[in-house]
């Protein structure tokens, strides 16, 4: 299995348009690596591609990759595309794949259904971008030799979904994970995850890959940055640190351990920070953009 991370930034990327925290300055200054925003590309043989979520950034990422470049007059080694929720960071990118090449949209029914719902969508051509229901905990190949299980994960709607109140750690087809297998070796990947119950924690123990949800260092990276006032937690995304965070809860696994959808306020993005210090003390490395892994 060839795992190409596209996009390994949270929403808005890095740096951030509006943003003049340090991270984004030193992106800006060439100190750090920029990054897009999140999406991932898997291949079992290297020919035909399926995209795991369609960034904002996709055709940047496209253009950026000559694996998913055209091999003809107007074809793309690009099969299929599965979305793990309906954010803007995860569906906009679809916008970019109108151009009327085929390809199969794998979703769950309440993504298809807001996909459905909102009109620009409509680009895609239906006699050419053929949607597909996901049933939960049941496996689907969305390419020869690649089967996925898609899973309920702690979640919350897309942020522009939400009404007065809002369930952070919702578990339903609004957030998913995704395992993974080809030829025995097993990948998850939940680039959006609010909470790790011991159940989760369990079937994360197979994994020879995990891609895991990297937003936010600290609950409350916003909030003392002076960038925003909201939480992880109220975004619907679990911190690396804490006593209930990923460093501490996936301590045991043995998996290959890779931290994406990395927000552009984490202080893990600076080479000196002590923050990235204990990521990899842990055991933990970054996803960057280009980064290729073969399982």
């Amino acid at each position: 299995m060839i795992i190409r991370t596209l996009g390994a930034g949270a929403g808005g990327g890095l740096p951030q348009w509006n943003c003049g925290c340090p991270q984004c300055r030193a992106a800006r200054a060439g100190e750090i690596a920029a990054m897009t925003q999140s999406s991932l590309a898997l291949s079992a043989d290297g020919q035909a591609w399926v995209l795991l979520n369609a960034s904002p950034d996709l055709r940047q990422q496209l253009a950026a990759t000559p694996a998913l470049h055209p091999r003809g007059l107007r074809d793309s080694p690009v099969a299929a595309v599965v979305l793990t929720n309906a954010d803007v960071d995860h569906i906009a990118g679809l916008l970019s794949l109108r151009e009327k090449t085929p390809f199969r949209l794998f979703a769950t029914a309440s993504t298809l259904t807001v996909l459905a719902e909102n009109a620009v969508f409509a680009v895609l051509d239906p006699a050419l971008v053929t949607p597909v229901a996901i049933t939960l905990d049941q496996p689907f190949c969305p390419l020869p030799g690649l089967e996925i299980i898609a899973y309920a994960v702690p979640g919350k709607v897309a942020l522009y979904l939400e009404g007065p109140e809002v369930e952070t750690r919702a578990m339903g087809e609004q957030t998913i994970g995704l395992r993974i297998v080809q030829g025995g070796r097993v990948l998850h990947y939940l680039p959006g995850c609010a909470d790790l119950p011991d159940w989760l924690c369990d079937r994360l123990t197979e994994a020879d890959l995990l891609l895991f949800d990297g937003t936010v260092w600290a609950d409350d990276d916003m909030q003392r940055s002076g960038t925003g006032a909201k939480t992880g937690a109220r975004m619907g995304h679990l911190a690396m640190s804490g006593p209930e965070g990923s460093l501490a809860r996936l301590a045991g696994l043995t998996a290959r351990r890779v931290y994406t959808h990395i927000n552009n306020t984490n202080p893990v993005l600076l080479p000196g920070a002590p923050e990235r210090a204990a990521l990899f003390a842990a055991g933990w490395e970054l996803a960057a953009d280009g980064m290729e892994i073969v399982l």
